[in-house]
């Protein structure tokens, strides 16, 4: 489906919101200047909002790295498991040693736990 179609109608919201806007502004019970001025403050609180919690998502993300330093990944740990198991593996076909043993015929084959 195109979104002329049976799209999904974004740009339609995003006219009325500005429309809104417009209406809003022009029709308030104060002065523009004091509007304006209110308009302002809020955004300053809003920056300085953002400005803080820049800062908390930063220091999280320090801490974040700094523990993944330490911890391996699940992913890690399973390739490293992964890698461990076949390096296994490989050593009994080579080493000359028995052979693993094949399954029955119809009997599914189980592979080693994850967890």
């Amino acid at each position: 489906m195109s979104e002329r179609e049976g799209g999904s109608g974004f740009g339609a919201f995003l006219l009325g919101v500005s429309l809104g806007a417009v209406l809003g502004f022009l029709f308030a019970p104060e002065p523009g200047e004091a509007a304006r001025g209110r308009l302002s403050r809020k955004l300053r609180g809003l920056r300085d909002l953002a400005a803080d919690k820049a800062g908390e998502l930063g220091e999280l993300l320090e801490a974040a790295d700094a523990g993944v330093e330490e911890t391996p990944t699940a992913r890690a740990a399973l390739e490293r498991r992964l890698a461990d198991a076949k390096q296994r593996r490989r050593g009994s076909k080579r080493g000359g040693g028995a052979a693993l043993p094949r399954p029955a015929p119809g009997a599914e084959e189980e592979d080693e736990p994850v967890a």
